[in-house]
């Protein structure tokens, strides 16, 4: 005797079935996680991620990841990447609301270094005129130095900030950043934030040039950033800005200097688009996260998966937007 499946049951329904049948024993549990996943429907056809950074940094690894995920759940059938760097994110943000401000189809790419530069550089457009979706990451700061470098620990860069501050040049990411933000931390316990020199780069590759080249005494930037020259020995890290240590690498608070700092990474879209259309955004970011693609990705990058959504999402952005300013200040950031 054969069976046939009703033609107009929905994937959903299929779903439900399967699910029924599986708590019921009838399919082995070890079937139901894949069998559910093919079930979903697709939720976008096609999707634009906006990356507001140069290709090969933070936020464009993170973008691409996603959007990997995003097709690899099903949950759209295929994702386009656009860049534009400059500013600390704050060019992308302006040219993402006047071209996509009421697209239901695309994504922004944000974080801690957006909220960051525009605090420091007040720019007509701000984080005012998009809307929150959720927070994917964290990752913490590492300091490195070039492998032959008389610094061998944070007091030893602090010691230097303190006898020579015009001389201890810290390279790092975008002006008002959360790199920025650290390098005004360390000199703060220095005891001379008015006196740091900072060297803003538009991405990872041009801090590591900088250490190389010897134009920096030190750099600051995430550990994915950083991991392939200190692996080759050229580059030296001397702590990170995590409480505990971090891929074997000594935290700097717990070297005796008071100063830990984590960055995040999430994803916003426009102010117009609507709030059935935000869910849908959600939706598909979220079976994003939990794709097998997604995880490996964080694994290997050393990522924190750092999920945050809705009010919560909505809540911890106007904290850390209305904390950013007065944080700038403290530090005499300078743009």
């Amino acid at each position: 005797m054969t069976h046939s499946m009703p033609t107009d049951l929905s994937r959903r329904g299929f779903a439900a079935l399967f699910a029924s049948a599986a708590a019921a024993g009838a399919v082995p549990a070890s079937l139901w996680p894949a069998v559910s996943r093919a079930a979903e429907p697709q939720l976008i056809p096609k999707l634009r991620i906006f990356i507001p950074a140069n290709e090969g940094g933070g936020w464009d690894q993170t973008g691409r990841a996603l959007g990997a995920a995003m097709v690899a759940s099903g949950a759209v059938g295929d994702v386009a990447y656009e860049n534009l760097g400059g500013k600390g994110g704050t060019i992308g943000l302006a040219k993402y609301v006047e071209k996509y401000d009421a697209d239901p189809d695309t994504l922004l790419m944000s974080g801690m270094v957006m909220v960051g530069a525009v605090a420091l550089q007040k720019p007509a457009i701000t984080l005012a005129q998009v809307a929150p979706v959720a927070r994917l990451t964290s990752d913490y700061e590492v300091v490195a130095v070039k492998a032959d470098s008389p610094i061998k620990t944070p007091k030893d860069l602090i010691a230097q900030l303190r006898t020579d501050a015009a001389k201890t040049v810290i390279a790092g990411g975008s002006a008002g950043g959360v790199d920025h933000m650290y390098a005004g931390m360390l000199a703060r316990v220095a005891g001379n934030a008015g006196a740091l020199v900072y060297q803003p780069h538009p991405g990872g590759a041009q801090v590591v040039e900088a250490l190389e080249s010897g134009k920096a005494a030190a750099g600051i930037s995430g550990y994915s950033e950083f991991s392939e020259q200190l692996a080759s020995g050229k580059l030296r890290a001397i702590g990170v800005s995590a409480k505990r240590p971090f891929q074997g690498i000594p935290s700097v608070r717990e070297q005796g200097v008071d100063a830990d700092l984590a960055n995040w990474r999430g994803v916003l879209t426009g102010k117009k688009v609507t709030a059935e259309r935000r869910a849908v955004l959600l939706e598909a970011v979220r079976r994003a996260t939990t794709a097998e693609v997604w995880q490996k990705t964080i694994k290997r990058n050393n990522w924190d998966s750092y999920w945050m959504a809705g009010k919560d999402f909505e809540s911890f952005l106007d904290l850390d937007t209305a904390m950013a300013g007065p944080l700038i200040y403290l530090l005499k950031l300078k743009a």
